[in-house]
């Protein structure tokens, strides 16, 4: 896509300049593409036992919301593909002529000042999301935190495994150590996440329910075991190529700090 690197089709001076490459990412991140995995069903999971008060998110791609996390539950702190507004006006956008446009690469213009409209993810240089701050509370009423799959290098998001109270036990689920897990209370346990909340229910006897809980949101479970995950996507050899540069793009919102730097402390 002509790009500098990869981080920079989500980065709003380019948006602004040439929007292309974001719509380019937002074709192949688009809800439904995608299944959830073992771990978002787990999340589920907590909260089909009313033991889930608040799940804090980084992801765009929606996948909490396909797991059935419930939105009241649920704060997207870099936004998502769930809702559209003209960058200039913030006049909501439709989302289904967003789609539409999304998937034939059309720009899509608002139409009550034909301002470039998009969907409401978190670019580079642009403010977190009010609904983020405002949740920030939430923390406070933690009797857990449980900590999964994060570099937990983007601030302010960062911040929150040190914003619960001293006497909360924390747990890191991840595939490397990040953070300060130092307290008494703390737990790590390092690997796949999937493979680690799977020996999480297991010792909670919890096994059979995570493993219905994936298949109903079209996970692919034996009783055996678990034996794949259905991902959307092309297979040919550019679809492979483009999913590397995703992941890339993705390890970038999630270490650059720049996000962090356009918000208020």
């Amino acid at each position: 896509m002509n790009l500098p690197y990869m981080e920079a089709a989500f980065e709003r001076d380019l948006f602004l300049q040439n929007p292309l490459p974001f719509f380019v990412a937002a074709k192949k991140l688009w809800p439904g593409q995608r299944r959830p995995t073992l771990t978002h069903a787990f999340i589920k999971l907590l909260d089909s036992k009313n033991l889930l008060h608040t799940s804090f998110t980084q992801n765009i791609d929606m996948l909490e919301r396909a797991a059935g996390v419930p939105p009241s539950k649920l704060v997207e702190a870099h936004g998502s593909y769930a809702a559209h507004s003209c960058i200039e006006c913030a006049a909501p956008y439709d989302g289904a002529k967003m789609e539409e446009a999304v998937m034939s690469l059309a720009i899509p213009r608002c139409e009550a000042c034909g301002g470039l409209a998009k969907s409401d993810v978190v670019l580079y240089g642009d403010p977190m999301p009010p609904a983020f701050f405002s949740s920030l509370p939430r923390i406070l009423h933690s009797d857990l935190l449980i900590v999964m799959g994060t570099s937990l290098a983007a601030r302010p998001f960062a911040d929150l495994a040190e914003l619960v109270r001293g006497d909360c036990p924390r747990v890191l689920l991840n595939k490397d150590a990040v953070g300060e897990f130092e307290r008494p209370d703390d737990v790590v346990r390092l690997g796949e996440c999937d493979q680690l909340v799977r020996v999480l229910c297991r010792e909670l006897g919890w096994e059979g329910e995570l493993e219905e809980a994936w298949e109903a949101v079209g996970g692919r479970v034996d009783r055996g075991g678990v034996i794949g995950v259905g991902a959307g996507g092309s297979d040919d050899e550019g679809g492979k190529l483009f999913d590397g540069e995703l992941e890339n793009i993705t390890r970038g919102i999630d270490s650059m700090h720049g996000l962090g730097q356009a918000c208020p402390a």
